[in-house]
């Protein structure tokens, strides 16, 4: 080999392994980008499933304390009458279906329980009963909003503590909660069966209305997965969001 070829071959050699190194770089790059983006969509999860199971319970719970003043021990006999998120835990409806929506990017996130035993037969007076019941855990949600709401603007007020690490990690937990809380409230309010507003909207229509409207009660299901699958429902409910979650935080 001459010199001018052998000096043409090293540069080829050089420049190939040149592109190799810059290729091998790039898909480091580029694995290391979706190993932050995973840790970063995980690190959501768990500060939006934590308060999720906590407000979920609160509803639940809200339900079945209403019910038990009105006369229906069910929810009480059953252990239903307590906070410990295990006792009304769903798999699907408490981690596996706001974590799809998590990861799939979705403006609204939430869940469901499993719903608190309620028999509205041993309600003292059924009509108020139903209403005050059905009621009850959207207005828990509302509460849990506004509490929360408060204690992220009052933690805002103190920038040396609202900057620290906990401090941040506590303003986006409270910030969580108070949303998913409007959520949760929001959604319940739906008058679509098994949804609380359902229930809320029967018992306020006059009788023949109200056997009317409960012929959807079997195709509520199918109507709640259309509204989920063509966005209907992130329309519905972000539209009533944005102005009570400005009112709650201060923002």
């Amino acid at each position: 080999m001459t010199g001018d070829a052998e000096r043409i071959f090293h540069r080829r050699s050089f420049c190939h392994q040149s592109c190799v190194t810059c290729h091998a770089l790039r898909v480091t790059c580029h694995r290391f980008r979706e190993k932050q983006i995973l840790e970063v969509k995980i690190l959501q999860s768990i500060i939006l499933i934590i308060p999720l199971l906590v407000a979920v319970t609160v509803h639940e719970v809200a339900h079945g304390y209403a019910a038990l003043r009105f006369g229906d021990p069910t929810a009480k006999m059953a252990g239903r009458l307590s906070l410990n998120p295990i006792r009304h835990l769903d798999p699907f409806g408490s981690i596996i279906l706001p974590g799809l929506l998590i990861f799939s990017g979705s403006p609204a996130v939430f869940g469901y329980a499993k719903p608190v035993p309620v028999n509205f037969r041993n309600l003292n007076n059924l009509r108020v009963g139903t209403i005050v019941v059905s009621a009850a855990g959207v207005a828990a949600n509302l509460v849990c909003a506004a509490v929360s709401g408060f204690l992220y603007q009052a933690l805002h007020m103190v920038p040396e503590l609202a900057t620290l690490s906990v401090g941040m990690l506590a303003g986006r937990l409270l910030y969580a909660f108070c949303i998913i809380n409007i959520v949760l409230a929001v959604f319940n309010l739906i008058p679509i069966p098994p949804l609380d507003g359902s229930r809320l909207l029967s018992a306020l229509l006059p009788p023949q209305a109200r056997q009317a409207y409960e012929q959807i009660g079997p195709f509520g299901i199918l109507i709640l997965l259309v509204l989920l699958m063509t966005n209907t429902l992130d329309f519905v409910i972000l539209f009533f969001i944005k102005p009570l979650a400005g009112f709650f935080t201060g923002g």
